[in-house]
């Protein structure tokens, strides 16, 4: 009976030096690829790595994780501005992504996920950068100018639109649509004022529908879907094959 205690005992101890090994590993690997997605991505802090499942120790020896979340607070993507060409940057926040089956290459030193979901906003400051938000002309003495992007209730965007007309000044509220297609997103104004429609639908459309192109997310992750809400758009990504690190 006292050596099948003592054996007890042993196993015990082990086990919990096993668990106490095994989370320490992981804080370590967490710290180490949160340096190395700062490295490659360019990132001004750290991101948040967390890497979920156990034990961690028996995944690293398969070559494999389970599930690693990521989260950046800022980014900045290089995009492409439809409305008045060449490139700038928008700030893309809280930018959050689960990844599964993470496998490693090149001894360790890089990782890439079969599949990735997430989350990110887009604040409307930000959004408004693709916006026309100079005085534009429509017609001779009459322009027009997006000054303000809000949150229109109903997943809409509130676009206020400033028509001048003579010297004086109007700004209209048009509530509009938010979609993806591909890498953009898209705002297109679901009906316009009647002053504006006499004016020219066409011409009118060309200031309140815009867009806004972002094919630099981390990882290689892509837009799946977006919509409008009270401090700014939230965005859906995915991707497939996401590079996580190296």
């Amino acid at each position: 009976m006292r050596g099948l205690r003592i054996l007890l005992t042993v196993v015990v101890i082990l086990g919990v030096l096993f668990v106490v090994v095994d989370r320490v590993a992981v804080y370590f690997a967490q710290d180490e690829a949160a340096g190395k997605v700062q490295t490659s991505e360019n990132l001004a802090s750290a991101p948040d790595v967390s890497i979920k499942g156990f034990p961690f120790l028996t995944q690293v020896a398969s070559g494999e994780l389970d599930d690693v979340e990521l989260g950046i607070k800022t980014y900045e993507a290089t995009t492409a501005n439809t409305s008045g060409g060449g490139t700038s940057t928008i700030r893309i926040d809280d930018l959050k992504a689960d990844m599964k089956d993470v496998k490693f290459s090149n001894g360790y030193s890089s990782a890439t996920a079969a599949s990735a979901t997430g989350s990110a906003s887009i604040a409307y400051d930000q959004l408004l950068k693709a916006a026309k938000s100079q005085p534009t002309d429509i017609f001779t003495g009459v322009t027009a100018q997006v000054v303000n992007l809000s949150d229109g209730g109903d997943g809409k965007i509130k676009v206020d639109v400033k028509i001048s007309v003579g010297g004086r000044e109007t700004t209209y509220p048009v509530l509009s649509t938010v979609t993806v297609d591909g890498d953009t997103v898209k705002v297109h104004a679901d009906n316009l004022p009647k002053l504006v429609v006499d004016l020219a639908d066409s011409r009118i459309r060309s200031i309140t529908d815009f867009q806004q192109t972002i094919d630099q997310l981390p990882g290689g992750v892509k837009l799946a879907s977006v919509q409008a809400a009270k401090n700014g758009v939230e965005i859906k990504v995915k991707g497939s094959n996401v590079r996580l690190a190296g």
